[in-house]
């Protein structure tokens, strides 16, 4: 998900590294990813031609790396989003980074990143159904349970607006 989330930063026009990183954390949440995983990715981007690199001046009179994602590189971000396994569905940041980037997607991309998440939720929700039903609960383990069920069913409802605002783009 890192190359993902590098290259999509990119879609926005050249960035440095440390400008990646920052907007990166803003994204995730989850703090600044490492410079041990920004540059060699970004360097195997540039090897790959998905990125290229240029210097430019910084703010200070130093020299950066700026970093641009190609046309290459915006086609392999694509074909990357439009993969969507049954596995790759359970992940809500998965999903959530695919729908952030609907706009590049194309309608049967789309329609079947939805399809396999949805496909996903309703067998949770079922799963945790029967969790609920089979067993006699206590409160906290019940509270959790519920919420998670009722989680999978609102998700599976704002799948069905994204549907609908999806077929009108």
């Amino acid at each position: 998900m890192n190359d993902l989330l590098l290259l999509s930063t990119l879609l926005a026009g050249p960035k440095h590294g440390y400008a990646l990183k920052k907007q990166i954390a803003l994204i995730t949440g989850q703090g600044e990813m490492h410079n041990n995983l920004v540059y060699p990715l970004l360097k195997r981007f540039v090897s790959q031609a998905w990125v290229s690199r240029r210097e430019a001046k910084g703010q200070r009179g130093q020299t950066r790396e700026l970093y641009a994602l190609t046309t290459k590189g915006r086609q392999e971000l694509v074909r990357r989003l439009s993969d969507f396994p049954e596995k790759t569905a359970r992940s809500p940041e998965e999903f959530s980074m695919r729908v952030g980037l609907f706009e590049i997607l194309d309608a049967p991309a789309r329609v079947r990143i939805l399809h396999q998440r949805e496909k996903w939720l309703t067998q949770r929700a079922e799963n945790l159904a029967a969790l609920s039903g089979a067993i006699g609960l206590e409160k906290w383990p019940a509270e959790i349970v519920g919420f998670l069920h009722a989680q999978a069913l609102a998700e599976k409802k704002w799948i069905s607006k994204l549907r609908k605002d999806s077929e009108a783009m």
